[in-house]
């Protein structure tokens, strides 16, 4: 699969704790041209979380954007998103049981076991991170970093996501540095809101 170059990340979590609506703002987003949103929530999942992931997938139907759910294999299949795992969820192997083969499956990587571990992996995309200091997470991986990014991007054939502390003043230098695509998580609500997007769409020339 081709992964747009922006590919930003709703945090339930982190728009709670900054008072931001998660549905207006992943019409911002998608307004502003994303075609990838990822729905990112890490508790359980409740009749509010459920509404939220209806109505963000119903606007990423409207733009024509890739929706994307992260851990859950069950909710990635019925809603006909793609699947994020990370180190600590299902296997991709294992989740491919539940989501059947159409799925597309990205799956998170930190070092340089788990990058080439993912290739006996079906999985479409692999992630690397935290490329930077993420404040995202409360227990984060080692930072991997720019040298590091570029020393192991040859381990792997499958389209690579960069992840962590990336913001529209490095981002550049990732890609450059190897990644096919930018996550962007804390820079997308920096400053002026939701419309960081906007800035995010002019500087990697989203089409």
């Amino acid at each position: 699969m081709k992964l747009p170059r922006f590919y930003p990340i709703l945090d339930t979590d982190l728009l709670a704790r900054r008072g931001l609506p998660v549905i207006e703002t992943a019409q911002t987003i998608l307004d502003a041209g994303a075609k990838i949103l990822q729905f990112r929530h890490k508790t359980h999942v409740t009749r509010e979380t459920w509404k939220q992931m209806e109505a963000v997938q119903m606007l990423c139907e409207a733009t024509g954007a890739v929706y994307v759910i992260n851990d859950r294999a069950d909710l990635a299949r019925l809603f006909g998103a793609v699947l994020h795992l990370g180190q600590d969820d299902l296997t991709p192997s294992a989740a491919r049981q539940i989501t059947g083969p159409e799925t597309v499956i990205g799956y998170s990587t930190h070092n340089e076991d788990q990058l080439r571990a993912a290739a006996a992996e079906p999985v479409n995309y692999v992630a690397l991170g935290p490329i930077f200091g993420t404040s995202s997470k409360e227990n984060p991986d080692p930072t991997v970093g720019l040298g590091e990014l570029r020393r192991l991007r040859p381990l792997t054939n499958r389209p690579l996501v960069a992840i962590g502390g990336i913001t529209r003043s490095n981002a550049l230098e990732v890609l450059a540095a190897g990644a096919d695509s930018v996550a962007v998580i804390g820079d997308l609500l920096a400053g002026d809101g939701a419309g960081a997007a906007k800035d995010w769409i002019r500087l990697l020339k989203v089409q």
